[in-house]
């Protein structure tokens, strides 16, 4: 079973990419340490945290997290916890939510035009119902994901899935 996550305020861009390598990350700037430490004891999860002191509280399975940089900072998650992607593209960066595949057709009038029919590939988060396709910013994270994806590889490339996908 994949290590699912609870994050500090300080580490919300770290929070962001664990969810667009596919972990259940739970993340709030405004949650105070007393419920971090609460929710990473009932739900099993793996506190990520810059804060030495919090830390150190009991029956926390916690991770002081020293890099201030985001690729140091993944670097140190993935030698502690041997991590990589898991499910690449799967969750809601909002709300941390499971996306939905959804078929082009329902997303027509959803998202701007020219995404439409330049895009074949798109997902629905049932939550906060963001749309997700595979925009200019893909490249930007697929440099990213090849390096966590397994085999180095990128295996959840919904632009290889589908030969007519657009976007760069």
């Amino acid at each position: 079973m994949e290590p699912r996550f609870v994050v500090d305020a300080m580490l919300g861009r770290l929070a962001r990419w664990l969810r667009i390598l596919g972990y259940d990350t739970l993340y709030d700037p405004a949650w105070p340490d007393a419920h971090l430490a609460r929710l990473a004891r009932s739900e099993d999860r793996v506190l990520l945290t810059r804060d030495v002191a919090l830390t150190q509280r009991r029956g926390l399975r916690s991770l002081l997290i020293a890099a201030e940089d985001l690729p140091a900072q993944l670097d140190q998650l993935h030698d502690a916890l041997s991590i990589g992607a898991v499910a690449p593209l799967s969750r809601c960066l909002i709300c941390n939510a499971p996306l939905e595949e959804i078929p082009k057709d329902r997303a027509w009038g959803l998202v701007p035009p020219y995404v439409f029919c330049t895009q074949e590939w798109f997902r629905l988060c049932p939550v906060c119902n963001r749309f997700y396709w595979r925009g200019t910013h893909w490249e930007r994270m697929r440099v990213v994901l090849e390096r966590w994806a397994p085999g180095g590889t990128l295996a959840d490339d919904p632009g290889r899935r589908s030969a007519g996908s657009g976007g760069s």
